[in-house]
């Protein structure tokens, strides 16, 4: 097998998977965030490969979702800064980091988004825990068979493979699929 043969059965593979998804909780997970534009706001948040997917989809709520000049999203990675991780897992524990940032930032009815592989990084788990507690809606993007975060999320999109690298991949493509929906539902052109 060439390298450009086993690139294309790769590319290949990945398609034939993302038609597997159900768009159905695609959707609703669509309805939950259109929501959100009655003061509420979204918390996103992974680790390595998903917590750019997670940073990704803020830059696309606030900015991509501008629509007739309306502001977008009020939404926040907690995951993008650095400074604030690196002192709350030295100060408290890595397990705790986004639940810290949750019991400061978030009121009931704001909406968690997390993207996780195996759906078992206790940093995860415990702000899927800490935020169901605290009444807010809770959705994952998950592998494999969802891990422990789907027990505490009220919406669990679970990318349909068990590589890695394609599920980051699917993500990556909700993520997109969904702005750009919303985009068109906040501009009229889908009702």
């Amino acid at each position: 097998m060439t390298i450009a043969q086993e690139l294309s059965n790769y590319v290949k593979d990945c398609a034939t998977k993302v038609q597997q998804t159900d768009f159905a909780i695609l959707s609703l997970i669509a309805e939950i965030i259109i929501k959100c534009k009655d003061g509420k706001r979204i918390f996103t948040a992974g680790n390595g490969g998903s917590s750019a997917t997670a940073s990704h989809m803020v830059n696309d709520l606030v900015k991509g979702c501008r629509v007739n000049d309306k502001p977008g999203f009020d939404a926040i990675c907690l995951s993008d800064s650095s400074t604030l991780i690196t002192c709350l897992a030295n100060d408290f524990c890595y397990d705790d980091i986004y639940k810290v940032m949750l019991e400061t930032y978030a009121t009931p009815g704001d909406v968690l988004i997390v993207f996780s592989g195996s759906g078992n990084s206790p940093n995860i788990v415990n702000a899927c825990k800490y935020a169901k507690e605290a009444g807010l809606c809770v959705i994952g993007f998950g592998g494999r068979d969802g891990g422990r975060i789907k027990d505490f999320c009220d919406v669990c999109l679970i990318a349909p493979t068990d590589s890695m690298e394609m599920l980051e991949d699917m993500h990556l493509i909700y993520e997109h699929a969904l702005v750009s929906t919303i985009r068109n539902i906040l501009g009229g052109k889908i009702t």
